[in-house]
């Protein structure tokens, strides 16, 4: 405190959203030693202000705790960001010349790596070996897909990992190939570790800046918190543990920091003990309490595991559903380890068999051991078959959103539906049926899979429609996809504040504005409630404050 019985800072003439139920609305909130001191009237915080408080009057801008992203990789999207980065590119063109500048611009460069290319810019979504090669013909390219299930490579990458015409896919993956067998240059899921293998590690300077650029960046969109989904050890992806810990050391870093350790598969349970060891030999500041395990891949190239199988071109089902990267059984051992020790598990699931072998797996660690407050979620949740959708709160699992998929875009319409079928279309994205029946919703990003602006999520949860007004109307982007899954924008705001603070095991100490809290919060430039929710997406965010200090501050 400045003084006793005086706040360090006082925000008052705003619309102040707690999400504290005992009081949903305020106008003022006063924070001291990092913490909320009080939250009321203008008139009842008044008596924190001092001569050294720092006063600052909002005129009706919104106060709300600050976001939480459930479900994000910091240390990849800041090594992007520094990197050849895709992202905001649409076309084949332009990602050509955007490669070809990097590569211009970094002559020394061994590898040229980065990523963020759209599928639905490329016919039936993979880009060609060729096209890259007339830019490379000597250095060896790898860049990742927005989603990072796969990646675009020259026929140089493909040449120094030994890929050919008689490389079998393995388990876990596949090459993509012309009719004669030949690799084209794109490698799926697994696949891509065989040039990945390659590629020289970032050393820790390099990844501690890249972590330093995604924690401004996160800052700069509200976010105080976040569920790092991969740390450990992982083929072709840096482990962000040793960054961290130098960012703390430095006292540089300034969010809350849940890890989920990485769960190999080409290991089996006795890894566990590996992952117990890492956690042990990390100091305060980031938790290491959750396992992230990874059931299947997604939907855009057949690999996300389905009950039925895709359909061709021409609507026909096919031989192929998808893949399970975990037996049922070995799943269901591993998951009911994991929940003995005392694990929060964090996992990935797109499709609705893998959303079922994992509510089956956790079924059978309940059965085992029992109820634990551990707070296991399934992020993406993409399609859910109806049967399923009562036993995430039967069985105490979160939802962990990444709504800003679930709308009409290129990658829905052309790559996804019509792969699908009508009915199981039908189940994509059950916001609000999720909802109904009790489940806690979270929000991640999956950034930089997707944007991590959470506004932008918000839009499209409330709305089921694009957040780019110039969106091509002809492509149905501003048609609601779905719209009996709507959220409502208190829900949605829920989801992404408190409801992540509580699968990021934070809602004791932040995730609400209420007295004794730590003052976690975000000043948005208007109300949300006041605007109709199609221009939710116009709001921003002005200022960031993690532990009662400014991190953000657009406006000063």
């Amino acid at each position: 405190m400045t003084s006793r019985g005086h706040a360090d800072l006082v925000l008052t003439g705003a619309a102040v959203y707690t999400q504290d139920t005992r009081r949903p609305r305020a106008e003022a909130v006063a924070i001291s030693d990092g913490r909320i001191a009080a939250v009321g009237s203008a008139e009842e915080v008044r008596s924190w202000i001092g001569p050294r408080t720092e006063v600052r009057s909002l005129d009706g801008r919104m106060v709300i705790p600050s976001f939480q992203d459930a479900h994000i990789h910091p240390l990849i999207g800041g090594l992007e960001m520094l990197r050849c980065d895709l992202t905001g590119l649409t076309r084949r063109e332009q990602y050509l010349s955007a490669v070809a500048r990097y590569a211009t611009d970094h002559p020394a460069a061994s590898w040229i790596t980065g990523g963020g290319w759209m599928m639905a810019a490329f016919p039936g979504g993979t880009p060609l070996a060729a096209d890259l090669d007339t830019i490379l013909p000597d250095r060896p390219a790898f860049l990742l897909n927005r989603d990072h299930h796969g990646a675009w490579v020259n026929s140089r990458a493909m040449e120094l990992a030994g890929i050919s015409a008689v490389t079998p896919d393995p388990a876990d993956g596949r090459i993509e190939r012309d009719a004669s067998g030949n690799p084209t240059g794109v490698l799926h899921e697994g696949a891509m570790h065989l040039v990945e293998r390659l590629i020289p590690a970032p050393g820790l300077d390099e990844q501690v800046q890249a972590l330093l650029a995604a924690q401004r960046h996160l800052h700069a969109f509200g976010i105080t918190a976040w569920q790092d989904a991969l740390v450990g050890a992982y083929a072709g992806s840096p482990d962000p543990i040793p960054a961290y810990q130098e960012l703390i050391s430095r006292g540089l870093l300034t969010a809350r920091v849940r890890g989920c350790l990485w769960w190999r598969r080409d290991q089996g349970i006795e890894q566990l003990d590996d992952l117990l060891h890492v956690r042990a030999t990390v100091g305060p500041g980031l938790s290491l309490d959750a396992v992230k395990i990874m059931q299947d891949g997604v939907c855009e190239n057949f690999t996300a595991a389905t009950l039925s199988p895709y359909l061709d071109r021409h609507g026909h089902p096919t031989a192929n559903h998808g893949i399970s990267f975990f037996d049922p059984a070995e799943l269901a051992e591993v998951v009911t380890h994991l929940h003995g020790t005392g694990l929060q598990v964090h996992f990935h699931t797109i499709g609705e068999r893998a959303v079922r072998e994992v509510l089956d797996a956790v079924e059978a660690a309940l059965v085992r051991y029992g109820r634990r407050d551990l707070r296991h979620h399934l992020a993406h949740i993409q399609i859910v078959h109806p049967h399923d959708l009562p036993r995430f709160t039967m069985l105490g699992v979160g939802a962990t959103m990444q709504p800003i998929w679930a709308y009409h875009d290129d990658q829905m319409t052309d790559l996804t539906l019509p792969f699908l079928g009508e009915e199981r279309g039908r189940w994509q994205y059950p916001f609000a049926a999720l909802e109904q029946y009790g489940t806690r919703l979270a929000m991640g990003s999956d950034w930089p899979v997707s944007s991590p602006d959470p506004i932008l999520g918000l839009h499209v949860a409330v709305n089921r429609t694009t957040y780019n007004p110039g969106a091509d109307p002809a492509r149905h982007a501003h048609r609601p996809f779905l719209p009996e899954q709507r959220l409502t924008l208190a829900g949605a705001l829920r989801a992404a504040t408190i409801g992540s603070a509580y699968v990021n095991h934070l809602d004791r100490v932040t995730g609400t504005i209420e007295r004794g809290k730590k003052a976690d919060l975000a000043i948005l430039d208007h109300d949300l409630f006041t605007r109709p929710v199609e221009d939710i997406h116009t709001a921003s965010v002005l200022t960031t404050i993690a532990g009662g200090v400014v991190v953000h501050d657009a406006g000063r």
